[in-house]
């Protein structure tokens, strides 16, 4: 059959899942729902469940094809049963003559171009990397596998397990239309709600307004997430309100299990959680009811979807809010440091000259946030005026609450949790009234400025006013869709680093590594890409890569600490500098005894704090490797050696690299009361002439480590110096695609 045919069944299957276990689901608690909403919350909430089903699979090492299709059949054949599958409550309140056909025809335009678009080649920079990538893997692997090479395998999926399940029949594109099924679902939420509330013009020009939002329609298109976390969050607002105004008992077990999807699919939206168990305490004190049940019953069915990630992170990562929260939870996978710098670089983006430049590049221009919401946004601050109506209170509170993240990285994408809070509280604020049937001045007004809101979001007018970097639609890829243009000459235009995962998949053995500074496609490769920046690990062979590469990484800097000779239980050094954005490292220890170095014995256990997993690298004799603080200096760090016996030295020698400038030691020993004692607190320090040969070294210990391919690219450090000396390392050139080059490291199977 035609590729397109599975791909539209791998998503359209996945969603019926969703959809039949959701309705079973809402009968299970007697929920009732207008006819209208309840398609929308009964595929959310099923997708909720499913993802929980695939989670519990992927564990048991069942993420079959065979799996998820029977599983699937017997949910749809079920609900089909107990004729669960067509809605059954009243119809929602009527839209106005004039709104019926503005929402419609705007759905109908966008939906027609954000399906296209959803189902052509999967060409997404981070959805082809590891949003699918791990995807790929944990079917070719059938099911979760310890990932400690990448930070973002722990990040919570939760999205991404339907992807899962639509990517084992159709792959990629299944996959995005799964976000798209997200993306068209939530304008009818948003809708839906403000009919139900009172103000169904509102609510239908506030759904057309993040529909048709230029970040909505690129993000909802592809395998990122942000756009169903957007919608998964406002659904948890619109079932707690929904609650509040109703007191169905059933809507808290639904409540608390979206609450904790939403956590489950993004850690930036865990706000979730408090937000309904505070409205739900709150709400059960004024009225003098019960308060600990209700709460309780929220809290279980969130935690529900929440343990499961943190189990699996505490268990794979030894943190489980890996990659993050690493100061609080030492592990062996990211480091404390690198977490600083990257919440750092998230947080400037491309160093915008003035911070008041963000608001038009957000909305128009979308060149330094990576994408834009759209010119009506600007009118974002009329949404106050909101703020002498109760809901239009309610919708400012949560819009400020889901956008606090946003500090953390000023990316447009990060801004779509608050977007239909923030869409719908400005509608409600620029036409406050009732509708009748009628139409109203206001109602007129709000209707062009939605209609001027879709024409200036269409992409061919888009495009003639935003950055030309801007991550928006482009085109209607009809024949890309329908895989009537070949997918690999697609995917070669649209998709850079397209070309080198391919290269990589044909040349590399299925069991060798390769390390980049950075990534690739990894899912259009099968092969394990190792990068610099994602883990410990990558950061590791940076460092012994580097080593050869700048001299001041050179291990010619001492720190020599002299002392009376005595014999010794064991010696530390601990830092003593105060609290500065150094990290100490050290690349060998050294103990003497009069000129002789002491002889390492098996007999010494060697740690340090923090991470303790490195500390072996300043005892292996390498001079490319080091031992790391991974964090930034801090006073009481160490570094020690137990003897396990006596051993008689007067001297400690430190060997580092000249890259720490504000670190300070000073030398304890124990004696042989246990007693840690001073030993110098003011060493000696001087440089000794340079090492020579550390590029060999340095290959050798990536060899060492389980790497056998180095992929560099022209703007990569270094990458003229191996280009032009690759055989002087270790390495022997394979071949270049885009002007990335793939070199073998030689002695490599």
């Amino acid at each position: 059959m035609p590729l397109a045919f599975y791909i539209a069944f791998g998503a359209v299957f996945t969603v019926a899942v969703s959809y039949s276990i959701g309705v079973l689901a809402l009968n299970a608690l007697k929920v009732r729902l207008y006819r209208g909403e309840e398609p929308v919350f009964a595929f959310l909430l099923g997708a909720a469940l499913l993802h929980l089903e695939v989670f519990a699979l992927c564990a048991a090492g069942l993420a079959y094809k065979g799996v998820f299709l029977a599983s699937g059949l017997i949910v749809i054949a079920l609900a089909a049963r107990r004729r669960a599958l067509r809605p059954q409550g009243e119809a929602l309140p009527p839209l106005p003559r004039l709104w019926r056909w503005v929402f419609h025809l705007g759905f109908a335009a966008f939906a027609l171009l954000y399906v296209v678009n959803a189902m052509a080649p999967e060409a997404s920079s981070d959805g082809s990397n590891y949003h699918l990538g791990l995807v790929a893997r944990y079917l070719r692997e059938r099911g979760f596998v310890p990932v400690t090479t990448n930070m973002y395998a722990s990040l919570p999926q939760g999205v991404e397990l339907l992807y899962l399940h639509a990517f084992a029949f159709g792959r990629h594109s299944a996959a995005a239309l799964v976000h798209c099924a997200f993306t068209l679902a939530a304008p009818w939420l948003i809708a839906g709600f403000g009919r139900r509330m009172g103000f169904p013009g509102a609510g239908a020009a506030a759904a057309l307004f993040f529909f048709a939002s230029p970040m909505v329609g690129v993000d909802g298109t592809t395998a990122y997430i942000d756009v169903a976390v957007a919608c998964i969050v406002f659904a948890v607002f619109a079932l707690a309100w929904i609650w509040v105004d109703e007191r169905q008992a059933g809507l808290l077990p639904a409540v608390g299990l979206l609450a904790g999807y939403a956590f489950a699919a993004k850690y930036t939206v865990f706000m979730a959680v408090p937000y309904v168990l505070g409205l739900v305490g709150w709400k059960q004190w004024r009225s003098r009811g019960p308060v600990v049940k209700p709460l309780a019953i929220v809290a279980g069915c969130a935690c529900l979807m929440m343990v499961p990630w943190l189990t699996k992170n505490w268990i794979y990562a030894g943190n489980p809010f890996s990659p993050f929260l690493n100061r609080f939870f030492p592990n062996d996978t990211v480091t404390a440091a690198f977490e600083q710098d990257y919440i750092r670089q998230m947080q400037r983006y491309g160093e915008p000259k003035s911070y008041w430049d963000l608001p038009l590049d957000i909305t128009a221009y979308g060149d330094i946030t990576a994408g834009m919401l759209g010119p009506l946004f600007a009118l974002t601050p009329l949404a106050l005026f909101g703020l002498r109506l109760r809901h239009g209170r309610r919708l400012l509170l949560a819009a400020l609450l889901f956008a606090l993240p946003y500090y953390a990285n000023i990316g447009t994408r990060f801004l779509l949790p608050s977007l239909p809070f923030f869409s719908l509280a400005l509608a409600v604020a620029l036409h406050p009234g009732k509708d009748s049937g009628a139409t109203s001045p206001a109602s007129l007004a709000l209707a062009v400025l939605t209609i001027a809101h879709l024409a200036l979001s269409w992409p061919h007018v888009l495009r003639r006013y935003c950055s030309e970097s801007a991550w928006t639609l482009r085109e209607l890829p009809v024949a890309a869709a329908l895989r009537l243009v070949d997918e690999d000459t697609y995917l070669s235009q649209k998709l850079g680093d397209y070309p080198i995962a391919r290269f990589i998949e044909a040349v590399v053995p299925r069991t060798n590594r390769v390390f980049t500074y950075g990534g690739v496609p990894e899912a259009y490769c099968s092969r394990e890409i190792i990068v610099a920046y994602q883990s410990k690990f990558g950061n590791r062979l940076q460092d012994m890569l580097w080593a050869g590469l700048w001299p001041q990484l050179n291990p010619y800097g001492r720190f020599r600490f002299d002392f009376p000779a005595r014999k010794l239980r064991g010696v530390r050094l601990v830092q003593t500098a105060a609290p500065n954005p150094d990290t100490w490292s050290i690349t060998e220890l050294r103990l003497y005894r009069g000129k002789s170095e002491l002889r390492r014995s098996n007999r010494w256990r060697v740690r340090a704090q923090p991470n303790p997993w490195a500390v072996q690298s300043a005892f292996d004799n390498s001079p490319v490797t080091r031992w790391r603080s991974a964090e930034p200096v801090r006073p009481g760090m160490f570094v020690e050696v137990d003897f396990q016996g006596e051993e008689e030295l007067d001297a400690i020698v430190m060997e580092h690299a000249r890259d720490q400038w504000k670190v300070t030691v000073k030398a304890e020993g124990r004696g042989s009361d246990g007693a840690w004692v001073l030993l110098a607190d003011t060493p000696r320090n001087y440089d000794v002439p340079m090492i020579k040969g550390l590029k060999r070294g340095a290959i050798d210990e990536l060899r060492a480590r389980g790497i056998h391919y180095l992929l560099i690219r022209p703007n990569d450090p270094g990458a003229s110096e191996i280009k032009s000396h690759y055989s002087a390392w270790g390495m022997a050139y394979v071949g270049e695609r885009g002007a990335a080059r793939l070199y073998k490291l030689l002695g490599s199977p």
